[in-house]
């Protein structure tokens, strides 16, 4: 049995309503058990009005730390609600670190409210400030969706920064995350797709010299130390194509946009006619921790928020992946030559 910790994310969002409507499946709560961090009058309130788990909420443990005062204000940015956020991921990082739980999952933030609380002026995200508290260093983010797998090189940067980070260490550091994460997911064959940075991956030297002075290199070591097929610097324009088709098992993207753009719009549907995201799948990784975290590959939808409407699709998949990963441990890598 696995016991999964859920992060409530802000409030005034969709995190609470997707956890209540992930958590009704058979097939997710079937042998395991869950851990709520948030506030339980918030999912309380939900449920009574929605009637989204009939026979309550009773099987679940909450960790409450009783840090919202009165009725939700849905769509509505907070700093007792961003500062709630931020304190009940604190709280399961303790508690993952502790070995009460084998894995989080978080639900949404909403970066102002996260900055309000005081939190954001430290942390851009998530996924720097589980970073943080576990003391990691070599730590990268990995979207998920059917059999596409991309992680990033860079994440929460400006695309101008983002340039400067992509280095032979940043570049071969990123492989060796995305070879750990295919061998604990126990695949036959491990084939990583590593994107070049410029058009048509810099065309030998004519649109840039990243993909010659620091991305090949990084290949070229990879090859060498981790005994599986790897592949580039490759154009990204067609690479998640084929990584889609069954090429490759993972591929590695430079920066935020490369590895977001492709994942999203396969598992994102957009209803032009209704005016909304018909369906929102994806998982977000968090890869080189010691605790195992897993995600939502969504915001806080404002707009959604307490009518009842969120899709849990993306929730769903997110507390797979992390039932998954429990059975094989923790993703830390301490290896030498990082």
């Amino acid at each position: 049995m696995s016991n999964i910790g859920i992060t409530m994310g802000d409030c005034a969002g969709i995190g609470p309503e997707i956890t209540l409507k992930a958590l009704r499946e058979p097939s997710i709560r079937e042998g395991n058990a869950f851990t709520i961090y948030g506030d339980r009058s918030v999912f309380e309130e939900l449920n009574t009005k929605y009637r989204i788990l009939p026979q309550g909420l009773d099987e679940f443990r909450f960790a409450d730390l009783h840090l919202i005062q009165g009725p939700v204000a849905y769509g509505t940015v907070k700093a007792e609600y961003g500062k709630a956020a931020g304190d009940y991921i604190k709280k399961a990082v303790e508690d993952a670190l502790a070995g009460k739980i084998n894995a989080i999952v978080t639900s949404p933030i909403h970066k102002k409210s996260f900055q309000l609380g005081g939190y954001g002026a430290k942390y851009p995200g998530h996924t720097e400030m589980l970073a943080d508290l576990t003391n990691t260093k070599d730590y990268t983010m990995m979207l998920a969706h059917e059999n596409l797998r991309v992680l990033h090189v860079t994440t929460h940067v400006s695309l101008r920064k983002a340039l400067d980070l992509v280095t032979q260490k940043s570049v071969y550091k990123t492989i060796k995350l995305g070879y750990e994460i295919c061998r604990r997911l126990n695949l036959p064959k491990i084939r990583i797709a590593v994107c070049g940075l410029n058009p048509h991956a810099g065309d030998f030297g004519l649109f840039g010299d990243e993909e010659v002075k620091e991305i090949g290199p990084a290949v070229e070591r990879a090859k060498k130390d981790l005994g599986c097929v790897v592949e580039g610097p490759l154009p990204s324009d067609t690479v998640f194509s084929k990584a889609c088709g069954g090429m490759y098992d993972m591929v590695i993207a430079m920066y935020h946009d490369q590895g977001h753009i492709p994942t999203k719009t396969l598992g994102f549907k957009y209803d032009h006619e209704a005016g909304e995201w018909s369906e929102v799948r994806g998982v977000n990784i968090t890869l080189g921790l010691p605790i195992i975290r897993t995600s939502v590959d969504h915001g806080t939808a404002f707009g959604k928020a307490g009518k009842g409407l969120a899709c849990g699709k993306s929730m769903i998949d997110a507390i797979k992946y992390a039932l998954l990963l429990a059975d094989y441990g923790a993703l830390m890598i301490k290896k030498k030559g990082f």
